[in-house]
């Protein structure tokens, strides 16, 4: 059975399309059939697994209108098991377009249901805003997963996103869980990430990831080469760190992490 995880977070700049990138490329080299979905206008997941977007007939976007079935829509990847489904600027009319449109928060959701059996996991990474695009994110996963950047204010800024899951397990996906809270960036040379990390780990409890994914300079350089950390320096502390989200991913949901809800 598929699992769809959608990683979201509203603050900017916390590592949710390395984390979609990368997890979905970690996912499908230990032979789980994935589905990384674009769901950001800036498309930058898009880029980062190597796709040339411009040279894309078709996007998200035309499938969320309407204007494309998914199986014309899916291309494939670098990696033997990962697909993507692929976004451009123009998703970024996605909201003023669908505003009047009855179920409008079900789009991807319908979108993604003729084909979601065929994966094991479905991973799809989400703007930098609480926008309709999330919304719909959020009601198509079956889990969330948060990344939280190790630093100042980092934990404040989870209260909207949290009001915003809650609204979404009440009304239009009460399948809705956490997968968990990845703490990103992390300096071990800093008191400030030891602190966060330590914060979280108190108020969160067991629904934050062991795995922690660190500042890393290759981690930073290999979407600019349109490639995933473990294609780009499979031996850096990057590449190992994402490894190690796949497997607590995997175990989690064996052990039912992805049923604990805050």
């Amino acid at each position: 059975m598929v699992n769809i995880i959608c990683i979201a977070n509203q603050k900017g700049g916390v590592g949710k399309t390395t984390t979609a990138v990368n997890l979905s490329a970690a996912l499908a080299i230990y032979e789980k059939k994935t589905l990384l979905v674009d769901c950001d206008p800036q498309a930058n997941a898009t880029t980062g697994i190597g796709l040339d977007k411009f040279q894309l007939q078709q996007t998200l976007y035309h499938g969320l209108i309407g204007q494309a079935g998914i199986d014309s829509l899916v291309v494939d990847s670098n990696i033997e098991l990962l697909k993507v489904l692929p976004s451009r600027v123009e998703l970024i009319g996605f909201d003023v377009e669908m505003m009047s449109q009855p179920d409008r928060e079900t789009a991807l959701k319908r979108l993604l249901t003729p084909i979601a059996d065929y994966f094991d996991y479905i991973i799809i990474d989400c703007p930098p805003s609480l926008s309709l695009l999330t919304v719909n994110a959020m009601t198509a996963a079956h889990a969330l997963l948060i990344p939280l950047q190790c630093e100042f204010y980092a934990l404040e800024g989870l209260s909207q996103l949290m009001q915003t899951y809650q609204r979404i397990q009440q009304h239009l996906n009460t399948g809705l869980r956490i997968a968990g809270i990845l703490l990103t960036m992390f300096d071990k040379r800093t008191n400030l990430s030891h602190q966060v990390a330590e914060d979280a780990a108190s108020y969160y409890k067991d629904i934050v990831f062991k795995t922690i994914i660190p500042r890393n300079v290759r981690l930073g350089e290999s979407p600019s080469f349109g490639k995933p950390i473990l294609m780009y320096d499979a031996a850096s502390i990057g590449s190992q760190s994402y490894f190690a989200l796949a497997r607590e991913v995997m175990n989690g949901h064996k052990a039912g992490l992805s049923a604990v809800a805050l």
